[in-house]
């Protein structure tokens, strides 16, 4: 639920009270210090709240103060307006939690490769299978080919196990991913793995 001002609120229930029959059209409202006393709030947080009321052409005030009756219907659209308007508003406040927990997944996942890619340094001794990064370069031919186009394992002997793009990361990168310039990808394959990739990226094979 979102948090809206006290006098908001008060104009809402007001125009609650108009839309459904309570205050009828032309019907004269308890004055301000009356109000004030039924909500239990100042005079200016009433004068506050009849003023949004009458800037929707829902109630007009006098001279003298008088509250008056102008529209149900204009009441009923300014109740359905703030519905809307918070269901929004909600949906935003959603969408930015969201956004925020893929920030820390994609965070994460960055972490988990750069400790796959570091732990492979300290054991190039053990096995013949490190993962290297090897970047795509400007003006290299695999530029907007798919994984499967360049035939990678076939021509050096890597299997790449993740593709890193800008600040996100995807983990064993189907055969349809497209390439683009300065895309990274995180290879296997024996110890000159990196040099046969990078020269194949360079060089398109006969």
């Amino acid at each position: 639920m979102v948090d809206i001002p006290n006098y908001q609120s008060i104009a809402l229930d007001i125009a609650h009270r108009i839309a459904s029959g309570e205050f009828p059209v032309n019907a004269k409202i308890s004055g301000r210090t009356l109000l004030a006393s039924q909500y239990r709030v100042s005079p200016e947080t009433i004068r506050k709240a009849i003023g949004l009321l009458k800037e929707e052409g829902i109630v007009e005030v006098s001279q003298g103060k008088e509250i008056h009756v102008v529209s149900s219907q204009l009441a009923y659209d300014y109740i359905n307006r703030f519905r809307y308007l918070q269901s929004v508003y909600s949906l935003k406040q959603e969408l930015e939690l969201i956004l925020a927990e893929k920030k820390k997944l994609d965070k994460r996942l960055e972490d988990l490769i750069d400790s796959v890619v570091n732990y492979s340094d300290r054991m190039r001794h053990l096995t013949p299978f490190n993962p290297v990064e090897v970047t795509v370069e400007e003006g290299s031919w695999v530029i907007g080919k798919t994984i499967a186009d360049i035939r990678l394992w076939q021509f050096t002997g890597a299997t790449i196990i993740a593709l890193r793009r800008g600040t996100g990361a995807t983990i064993s990168p189907g055969p349809h991913v497209l390439l683009r310039e300065n895309d990274r990808l995180v290879v296997v394959g024996d110890e000159n793995v990196l040099q046969r990739t990078t020269e194949y990226f360079r060089h398109k094979p006969e």
